[in-house]
């Protein structure tokens, strides 16, 4: 497999920000234009292409917490000096929520529903950015949770109790349902205090209940539409699936839970706190992250910065995570 030297790459990055601080003119001057109005907020949808599917990720809002939750095997002087080079504060590590609407096979297809209010002020934002692109929930016609984590399904139920999506069919892994819904499970691996895992737990619970008597389960690794295929990822959680989706030579991969952020989860090889099986986790990201590398699959990160598109690259030492550039 080609691998990368990790300082080249980081080099090359920076090199490509200069340019576009400095200017791509000249002489290096800039004309005087006039001051656009400026609009309230900034957009929390953004469009493109796999193939013939249409793709617009939609963002929920953000989430986060401690660093070292989300870097449970990192140094405390080392995870703090990675977050400082990379401009990142040392105290608080802010995550994206980023759910991807599909227009595939004639429906609407929502892949992780997000958290809502469940984990956080600061999320709860799908819906309104689903009007923003003039539509509501009654448009989307499948939900697909990856994991049935609380940021991955809060948004099911709405504030009055009934379903968020009242037309939409909800398929959720079948091991993660037997493991948080049917069962009461047993988080004390997770690195926070126990009432945030009673909390979490709840959470699950209250968020699916609308859809428990006709929950739609499939086991990972199978395919749901033509175009949208399940890949088995477990450890973070017993059953958690990745997705990809494919048309003709187009494809893209999201990696649900697999890393956190990618300045602590792939430039660095630090290991999730809230990854059930630490070890099973690891080979698995392992096995995807290096077909994601091979095959120069598109990625996007749940979690990563909006919109969560780019590439994994193999580096010498491990992986690098490059950003995709912002299509207009």
């Amino acid at each position: 497999m080609l691998t990368l030297n990790r300082r080249k790459i980081m080099l090359t990055a920076m090199a490509g920000a200069s340019g576009l601080l400095v200017g791509s003119g000249a002489s290096g001057r800039l004309s005087a234009q006039p001051a656009p109005v400026s609009p309230v907020g900034n957009a929390g949808h953004y469009r493109f292409r796999i193939g013939d599917i249409a793709a617009t990720v939609l963002s929920d809002g953000m989430i986060g917490g401690p660093p070292a939750i989300y870097a449970g095997d990192a140094p405390e002087a080392d995870l703090a000096e990675v977050l400082r080079r990379a401009m990142l504060p040392t105290e608080f590590l802010a995550l994206n929520l980023n759910t991807l609407l599909l227009e595939i096979g004639g429906q609407r297809v929502l892949l992780e529903a997000g958290a809502g209010a469940t984990m956080g002020p600061n999320g709860g934002r799908l819906f309104d950015n689903l009007r923003a692109i003039g539509l509501a929930a009654d448009d989307i016609d499948m939900v697909v949770i990856s994991h049935t984590h609380p940021d991955h399904v809060g948004n099911l139920r709405s504030a009055e109790g009934g379903r968020a999506f009242p037309r939409a069919t909800v398929m959720a892994p079948r091991p993660d349902w037997a493991f948080f819904v049917e069962a009461e499970p047993d988080l004390s691996y997770m690195p926070v205090p126990e009432e945030f895992r009673q909390r979490f737990a709840a959470n699950i619970k209250q968020s699916v209940q609308p859809y428990l008597q006709d929950i739609a389960l499939y086991d990972p690794g199978t395919e749901i539409l033509p175009g949208l295929t399940t890949i088995a990822a477990p450890g973070h959680t017993p059953g958690m699936a990745t997705f990809l989706v494919h048309s003709g030579d187009a494809q893209v991969l999201l990696t649900a839970d697999l890393a956190y952020h990618p300045v602590i989860n792939i430039n660095q090889p630090w290991r999730p706190g809230p990854d059930r099986d630490q070890e099973g986790a690891a080979a698995t990201r392992q096995r995807i992250f290096d077909r994601a590398a091979a095959d120069r699959i598109p990625v996007l990160g749940f979690h990563f910065p909006f919109p969560g598109l780019g590439h994994i690259l193999r580096t010498d030492s491990g992986y690098a995570w490059v950003p995709a550039g912002w299509q207009f």
